[in-house]
């Protein structure tokens, strides 16, 4: 939020020679972040000056319009002759009042200003508009004074623009909606300074009359619990924004876009309270406040036009028909709490003007706005909280603002349809702060600080210890609050909300920094070492660790091709999520993953081989909600067990994805396409990592989405299904937008045994001998069974044995494929000799043959 402090001192009485530097250690100290301080008097530099436009000369004979103008900048130029000035602008007239900065003056930016000769004209200085002056991002036209303006031309233009301002730019934490409103920010000054405070939310505001404003029906008073309005009749639609109002909206970085609108926005940025105003003419029945029906149409005020979903709230003119909500419900003019409705707006012609001022379900808002992607000025505040007190106060205020500058008669018929719901108490022991944070506020400090706040408190005698039973607090000895928080402040629901707030205003730098020794380290465990070790050798591999974010799509299973009775489809659907198009946990890490390598290779990038270690989450069905837990106390080991068992299941998966060449192409070579055998070996590496041994590894042929039928593989230790490697279906290739050929790897870790402690390998001095055997099969066989029958056939005397040739063709038969080992013999005692390993290479081929019929090629 911006705001200058100018401002502010209308409602605080801020000390007269506060420096930037305290009033930010102020806030600060009270937990409002600053994002920026600026001294808007330094902005521009030189002589920056009113002026009066006298002529316009139009030249021509240029791609663009330009104009050539004499401005009377009075003595400002030192010789009271007017000012010859180039301009491209062209919406001032002769008469008008405009900001001129002379020659040798510096705009922000740096953008220093000189005479200088341009489309055949000397000009000698510059017109300025508001982006220009830093004032704002309006750019379509030169700043021109407002008519009732006081200042003459050669006037220091920095206070007439609002140049002589310093503006804070703050950063509000979602706890305190209160902030984003100069009421809420002056109380906060005022507890730093100990200053008076001047609240504009106690002004006087007459209450509802038995005759309503306007005809309005609330039909969800949940989602709306307060509904006022007040009508203003014969407008001056011509009526301009008062130059004073405008500078203070534009500082806000708000654009002022009519008389109207301009002072709902101001009543906004002054109380807190969000508003609207409805061309009462455009309206052709009474108005219906109820909860959306999924389908509707609206077009807001942004030009777009929205499909509304079931939880939205709308604003309805029961006058026009609506096919799609039935009859009476009317058609949707506004969403409310986030943007008005183009039919129902204010316009150049607006006479009558109906100003609504509601109180909304901020959750409602919160979702409404993220589902729309409209996050508007109106449902930012919304979504953090509103002080339902606010309505009339601020309906007496936009009346008041909208007759004196506007004209126009207010109507004595005031709408107020309050269904809100009294503060609850909360239990507070006067020592809990004291106890809590290890500073000794005594009960009176603590009653003050609540008081000041704007709490309601009264004392008693502690009776909690009596009272095992008793919700709020740990029981406590001596003085018993009973605080009921101010209107203005939701956030306050618990006594520990409460002693945030007591310390907060007593002051954060009371309380010691002192931190806890930290216990003797234990180290790593083995299964933090063992995702250590895999991200290391997959790194080694040439592999990129990414970290995708863990929400997904509920269409993913769909685009991934998963059955119906997968255990993959369950999801655990986020309360509040970020994007309402992602709201889900991950059930399986390829669906992020292989978002991340579509990003990436729409960014240019064609050779990818990506992965990441990271939970996947399955939902306990039917396993219910978890228990209510406070803040106030630990719970009970019952209570941890109880949620524990609703939380869903987090397996930790290792998961990798890769496109394009494995092996880059150059002037060394030619290079070779990623492909599934890579996957498979990208799980093999991932198996040797964990340190598990290649006897209890298996491999074998297997169908699993999302993974192509014939060339998926399923990696197994001890005879358990671990993971999955291989090509991606051609489908999912598709529906994700991927390259033809792109594979993939998941493995669940937690699935995997904890490493064998093995003895270390001896090694034999003597020779080893070699021999290769290359074995015909069927084509279905897994060369990884017939590696193992080879070991187990060989006996003890084979020491290694590797496959390094896989060949087809006519002459071994359809159906059938050529295996190639290399065989490494070796005794630990002595030189084997030709026949024994011999012995063991036709042990192991036996083996083999008994096993898959397999038979020596060219025997």
């Amino acid at each position: 939020m911006r705001v200058s402090v100018s401002w502010l001192r209308e409602y605080v009485d801020l000390p007269a020679d506060l420096s930037t530097d305290d009033l930010t250690q102020a806030l600060v100290g009270l937990g409002i972040e600053v994002d920026s301080v600026a001294d808007l008097r330094e902005n521009v530099t030189g002589s920056l000056v009113v002026g009066e436009v006298l002529e316009i000369e139009e030249l021509t004979g240029f791609k663009k319009p330009i104009r050539f103008v004499r401005v009377d900048v009075g003595a400002a130029n030192g010789t009271g002759e007017p000012q010859e000035i180039v301009c491209g602008a062209r919406n001032f007239a002769p008469g008008d009042r405009v900001v001129v900065i002379l020659p040798g003056g510096v705009l922000p930016g740096g953008f220093a200003i000189g005479a200088r000769k341009t489309y055949g004209r000397n000009s000698n200085g510059m017109i300025c508009s508001v982006r220009e002056l830093g004032l704002g991002d309006d750019h379509e036209g030169i700043l021109v004074l407002p008519e009732e303006s006081p200042a003459k031309p050669g006037d220091d233009a920095r206070p007439v623009v609002g140049l002589d301002e310093i503006v804070l730019e703050l950063e509000i934490t979602p706890d305190r909606g209160y902030g984003l409103s100069l009421r809420g920010l002056a109380r906060e000054l005022s507890h730093a300074f100990g200053v008076p405070f001047r609240d504009p939310g106690l002004a006087p505001a007459p209450g509802a009359t038995p005759e309503p404003a306007y005809p309005v029906e609330v039909r969800d008073t949940v989602g709306c619990d307060r509904f006022a309005a007040r009508m203003v009749r014969g407008v001056d639609p011509s009526a301009p924004t008062p130059g004073w109002m405008q500078r203070r909206l534009t500082t806000a970085g708000i654009r002022s876009i009519s008389l109207a609108v301009d002072i709902t926005n101001y009543v906004m940025l002054e109380l807190g309270q969000p508003m609207h105003a409805f061309d009462a003419d455009r309206i052709a029945g009474p108005l219906v406040v109820r909860r959306a029906t999924a389908g509707e149409k609206l077009t807001t005020l942004d030009g777009v036009e929205r499909v509304l979903a079931a939880e939205d709230m709308v604003i309805c003119d029961a006058g026009l028909p609506n096919p799609v909500a039935g009859e009476g419900a009317g058609v949707p003019i506004s969403l409310a709490a986030v943007m008005g409705g183009e039919t129902s707006e204010v316009v150049a012609g607006t006479t009558d003007v109906l100003f609504e001022a509601a109180h909304w379900d901020p959750v409602m808002v919160g979702r409404t706005a993220r589902r729309h992607k409209l996050f508007s000025e109106a449902a930012k505040r919304w979504e953090r909280g509103v002080d339902p007190a606010l309505p009339l106060v601020a309906l007496e205020r936009a009346v008041r603002l909208l007759t004196e500058y506007g004209g126009g008669v207010a109507g004595d018929e005031i709408l107020d349809l309050d269904h809100v719901s009294p503060r609850t108490p909360i239990a507070l022991p006067a020592d809990l702060p004291t106890r809590r944070i290890g500073v000794d506020y005594p009960p009176a400090r603590v009653v003050a600080l609540l008081e000041q706040v704007g709490c309601t408190v009264a004392q008693g005698v502690d009776r909690l210890a009596e009272d095992p039973g008793a919700v709020g607090v740990a029981a406590g000895d001596g003085v018993s609050l009973t605080v009921t928080p101010p209107s203005w402040r939701p956030d306050l629901v618990d006594p520990a909300d409460l002693v945030e707030e007591v310390v907060r205003l007593d002051g954060y730098d009371k309380v010691p920094s002192v931190l806890p020794v930290a216990p003797a380290g234990r180290g790593l465990t083995w299964q933090q070492r063992r995702r250590r070790t895999i991200a290391q050798a997959l790194a080694d591999r040439g592999y990129v660790e990414v970290l995708a974010h863990p929400f997904v799509s509920p269409e993913l299973p769909d685009l991934l091709g998963l059955p119906g009775d997968d255990p993959r489809r369950p999801a655990v659907r986020l309360a509040n999520p970020l994007s309402d198009e992602e709201p889900m946990l991950r059930t399986t890490l390829l669906g992020p993953l292989l978002g991340v390598l579509k990003r990436n290779l729409g960014r240019g990038h064609r050779d990818l081989a990506l992965y990441e270690i990271g939970a996947v989450f399955h939902p306990r069905l039917g396993a219910g909600s978890p228990p209510a837990m406070g803040v106030d106390r630990r719970p009970t080991d019952a209570e941890f067990a109880a949620a524990d068992a609703v939380v869903p299941e987090q397996p930790r998966h290792v998961a990798a994805v890769l496109t394009g060449e494995i092996e880059l192409a150059g002037w060394w070579g030619s290079g070779r396409a990623a492909g599934w055998a890579d996957a498979v070996e990208a799980g093999r590496t991932v198996l040797a990592a964990a340190g598990l041994p290649t006897d209890r590894v298996e491999v074998r042929a297997a169908e699993y989405a999302p993974w192509h039928p014939g060339r998926c593989a399923e990696l197994l230790v001890d005879g358990v299904v671990v993971g999955h490697a291989g090509e991606l279906h051609p489908t999912v290739v598709a529906a994700l937008e991927l390259p033809r050929r792109t594979s993939a790897m998941e493995l669940n870790l937690d699935l995997l045994p904890a490493a064998p402690m093995l003895a270390a390998p001896g090694v034999s001095g003597f020779p080893p001998a070699l021999i290769d055997v290359a074995l015909v099969v069927d084509e279905s066989v897994p060369a990884a069974q017939v590696q193992r029958a080879l070991v187990e056939g060989a006996g003890e005397l084979l020491e290694d044995v590797r496959l390094f040739d896989v060949y087809t063709s006519d002459q071994l038969g359809a159906g059938r494929k050529s295996l190639a080992y290399k065989l490494t013999f070796r005794a630990p005692d002595r030189t084997l000799t030709v026949e024994e390993a011999v012995a063991a290479r036709d042990a192991a081929v036996a083996v083999a043959a008994e096993r898959f019929g397999a038979t020596l090629r060219g025997a």
